[in-house]
């Protein structure tokens, strides 16, 4: 209970609890009060949800634009399974020479970070092979395989995997994680940060190559990354003042096995993957990256790498926080406006699929313990540098990250109906206030301000629909100009049924778990970390494996 001296650490467990404990008292004790709450609360929400389909918007026109430069640079013809007229592809001298230029060599020596335990072998060289099919990664790549020793046969696997890949990487380098390191909490986080200090450090002294060349790109193990990607990283370090300063965070996508999931875990994934590509175009370069992105070993080595405490289990959020934290402001976000496809989580059973999803957005909300360590930091006397603009923004985008799932889906459903039923019950006898003290009776202004909120309530969803349209049309236009799917395996209007399903999974995958992951801060114990469970259906042999585990 020592951390709870911490004021910043009662924030996150007082939200979810307050939110609930209003819902019945709010109406009984304090009407007044909580009319204009709900009222306030609602238009915030609703303007910050219509601004985030505008940044949605704006990001998914960004990733257009970049595959549609990506398949012109390299000479398409056919889009979309139509064909252009030849005069639309004339090319001009300056195309020429871009052309030429973005087929350069890197500058950069690439390094990739593949955490990874029990995953299934297959799955493993799935991953790695679309990264070693990059026409530089002889030359300019590094693969790092981050094993866990207290994997059964880690040591095998790695030297499996290192072989068959041998000749296809620079340099491939093996590490174990120890499984007791003192102080140190299991999980993603703790083995990205064992890789990259010992990792590096090999590439560094044993192979001679320049560490402030090394480009540290985290991957998960089921991330097909694209050449595209690692040329736009090269693109946005090549243009930035400071590329010791940058991350680069892309989106994330998922379509490689979205049609073998029941749907509430496909609409779950598609929602999630919206949020975070809504996030790539806030302003002043700050996006919070989500599983994949990169950043330089000479910034991972200023901020001490990566934290490995129980508190840093978000390790994506929580690596860009202590980026920003370290270097007094000076880190910012490039979007890469490239997805990333990554796996849903997929299990041989509807129900367990359900379960293993949910399994997920507990050990995801668990990255909760950002929001105290992004409230300490931004009032330490050693951040004042950095202005209170960006201090108060950086708050207000992990607050409003982890605070409005604990919240809105219990006021968003609950408030104005519950409210109804305790000021005009259907009955008499389960009157509770006395008419002469109901604000919207005795009161023009808030009987006003209660229609207001039910209009309000009423359009809330609105922002979401407004999502789930620009994401139908973004689906389609990665899987078939990016990804090369046909129309028959991409997402058809027919899937449009599976929205029926978000209600349920709101609830299931994101208000209930980001408020019991809130609440469980209150408990100073470690939480157990579990991996996601996977099914892997090789593309050649049919043949389906499995990943299930816990560290």
């Amino acid at each position: 209970m020592s951390r709870l001296y911490s004021p910043s650490e009662w924030v996150a467990p007082l939200v979810p609890i307050a939110s609930l404990a209003v819902l019945p008292l709010g109406p009984l004790f304090f009407p007044r009060i909580y009319l204009l709450v709900l009222f306030t609360y609602f238009t915030v929400f609703l303007y910050t949800q219509l601004n985030h389909v505008r940044k949605f918007w704006l990001t998914s026109r960004k990733i257009r634009m970049t595959i549609g430069k990506w398949n012109k640079r390299l000479g398409n013809r056919e889009t979309s399974g139509t064909k252009k007229n030849d005069t639309e592809y004339t090319e001009t001298l300056d195309d020429v020479e871009e052309k030429l230029q973005y087929y350069q060599d890197p500058h950069y020596f690439h390094t990739f970070i593949i955490p990874n335990y029990c995953e299934p072998e297959e799955l493993l060289k799935d991953t790695i092979e679309r990264i070693a099919s990059h026409s530089n990664a002889q030359t300019h790549y590094g693969l790092i395989l981050a094993m866990e020793q207290s994997e059964v046969g880690w040591e095998e696997k790695a030297r499996g995997l290192q072989d068959h890949f041998s000749d296809r990487f620079c340099q491939i380098v093996i590490t174990g994680h120890p499984r007791d390191i003192p102080g140190e909490s299991r999980g993603k986080g703790s083995n990205v940060a064992y890789a990259a200090r010992h990792g590096c450090l090999e590439l560094v002294e044993k192979y001679n190559i320049d560490r402030q060349r090394i480009i540290i790109t985290v991957s998960d193990s089921d991330s097909a990354i694209p050449e595209l990607y690692i040329r736009e990283v090269e693109e946005a370090l090549a243009k930035t003042e400071d590329p010791y300063h940058l991350l680069c965070a892309p989106p994330i996508f998922f379509s490689r096995n979205c049609f073998d999931v029941p749907a509430a875990v496909r609409v779950t994934d598609i929602t999630w993957s919206a949020m975070v590509m809504s996030n790539l175009s806030n302003s002043r370069g700050m996006c919070i990256p989500c599983s994949n992105y990169s950043l330089s070993m000479v910034l991972a080595d200023k901020v001490g790498y990566w934290d490995t405490d129980a508190d840093a289990v978000g390790e994506d959020m929580h690596m860009w926080l202590k980026c920003f934290w370290k270097t007094q402001g000076q880190v910012r976000t490039a979007p890469i406006y490239v997805p990333i496809n990554l796996t849903n989580v997929q299990t041989k059973s509807y129900l367990s699929n359900v379960s293993a999803r949910y399994v997920q957005a507990k050990r995801h909300y668990n990255g909760v313990a950002d929001v105290a360590y992004t409230l300490k930091n931004a009032f330490q006397t050693s951040s004042a540098c950095i202005s209170l603009f960006e201090r108060l923004k950086v708050c207000f985008i992990i607050l409003e990250a982890h605070m409005v799932p604990a919240t809105s889906g219990w006021l968003m459903f609950a408030a104005v109906p519950l409210m109804q039923f305790i000021l005009f019950p259907p009955f008499q006898s389960l009157q509770l206030v006395a008419p002469s003290d109901n604000p919207i009776l005795t009161s023009e202004f808030f009987g006003r301000l209660w229609s207001m909120i039910k209009v309000i309530t009423l359009c809330l969803p609105l922002p979401l629909f407004g999502t789930l349209v620009v994401y139908e049309q973004l689906h389609r236009t990665i899987d078939r100009e990016f990804l090369h799917k046909t129309k028959a395996e991409s997402r058809k209007w027919s899937n449009l049924i599976d929205y029926v399903n978000l209600p349920v999974a709101a609830w299931l995958f994101m208000t209930l778990p980001s408020t019991l992951a809130c609440v469980k801060r209150l408990l100073n114990r470690q939480e157990k970390y579990i991996t996601s469970e996977k099914l892997f259906r090789g593309d050649n042999t049919g043949l389906i494996v499995e990943s299930s585990s816990s560290t």
